[in-house]
């Protein structure tokens, strides 16, 4: 089993920016292809960006490309996602997730099989 910790959330004013962090445990973290996903109220779960399992190959969703960044640090067991140029509408929960098969279809959350608990992001005005 692997277990997926998010941390780095919080509230942040329009225009500044976060990092979260997804911790993983487990020795098989660095043959994953890992995703973030992020779910505002009252809205469906929405793709935001994943990376293969050595960094080579990332994805953004739409909404976020171009201000958000994934990385990974398979010496850490540790996915990022450093935010830039936060808008009020990225306001949502934002979980990490892990994904056994490569790089399958990585921006559909029912191809993933490991998820964290979800971390607050709220942006304000």
């Amino acid at each position: 089993q692997v277990q997926l910790v998010e941390s780095g959330g919080g509230l942040v004013q329009a225009g500044g920016s976060l990092r979260l962090s997804c911790a993983a445990s487990g020795r098989t973290f660095s043959s994953y292809t890992m995703g973030w996903f992020r779910q505002a109220p009252g809205k469906e779960r929405e793709f935001v960006a994943a990376i293969n399992w050595n960094g080579g190959s990332t994805y953004y969703g739409r909404s976020v490309k171009g201000r958000f960044t994934i990385s990974r640090d398979n010496a850490k067991n540790t996915v990022f996602l450093q935010m830039n140029s936060l808008k009020l509408e990225d306001t949502a929960v934002y979980s990490c997730a892990g994904q056994t098969i490569t790089w399958s279809i990585v921006s559909d959350s029912r191809h993933y099989d490991y998820w964290g608990q979800g971390i607050q992001v709220t942006v304000s005005s």
